[in-house]
């Protein structure tokens, strides 16, 4: 929660991020943490930014299929699917019913890295009157061929911004991949304007990485239009 939210009537919009596990504490983490409660309240106080962020733990060796809406040979059968219709029909509302939130899509974001940048990536195209923002760090499009085909016919959207991240050290096709589905998308009818694009050329797949670019990744989402 904010700082301020225990002295103050306000709402606020928020950010629905997968692995909770590694945002907030160390100890809870099995790759290290992001520090997200440490940058937003770093952020409260530079620039007054207000975010409830949502953690939503995985199910360790469930992890896999749980991130994906689409089965892979050798992991398994799919649920993403489900997980995702699971924060939108279930999380969602207690959420918005318990806290003080800014329910509409405009204030409502969805974030995660490696298999958690897929599942926020098919969210996002899914579901774009819930989610507004999508974080997408680190996107495993290798693990599944069909996410193309389902973003070629998802993505003619004007209002959704789409943050996307890669390191040049996390594998051969991470930056291939996420260029070619960014390029897809456009062709697609995505508003280029809501896509922001960066690739860090030493950039590895760890937490340490996307722990570094979390801030930038949050103030670009949720600039003031």
């Amino acid at each position: 929660l904010p700082p301020n939210y225990k002295t103050s009537t306000k709402t606020y919009p928020v950010i629905y991020m997968h692995d909770g596990q590694n945002l907030f504490d160390d100890k809870t983490s099995y790759a290290g943490e992001w520090e997200v409660d440490e940058t937003l309240n770093a952020l409260f106080r530079e620039n007054g930014l207000e975010i409830i962020v949502v953690g939503i733990d995985n199910g360790a060796g469930k992890r896999m299929n749980e991130y994906s809406p689409w089965s892979n040979a050798t992991y398994g059968k799919a649920e993403g699917e489900a997980y995702v219709e699971f924060i939108v029909n279930t999380l969602k509302p207690l959420i918005d019913k318990t806290f003080r939130t800014k329910s509409d899509r405009q204030y409502t974001a969805i974030m995660g890295s490696s298999m958690g940048g897929l599942i926020s990536h098919y969210a996002g195209l899914k579901y774009p009157t819930v989610f507004g923002k999508v974080g997408v760090f680190s996107p495993s499009f290798w693990y599944a061929s069909s996410s193309f085909q389902f973003t070629a016919t998802n993505s003619n959207l004007k209002n959704t911004k789409m943050y996307y991240l890669v390191g040049g050290k996390e594998g051969d096709t991470m930056v291939p991949n996420m260029k070619k589905m960014i390029a897809l998308m456009k062709t697609k009818g995505f508003n280029a304007h809501n896509i922001f694009e960066k690739v860090v050329a030493d950039g590895k797949h760890t937490e340490a990485f996307w722990k570094n670019e979390f801030k930038e990744a949050i103030l670009w989402m949720f600039a003031k239009e």
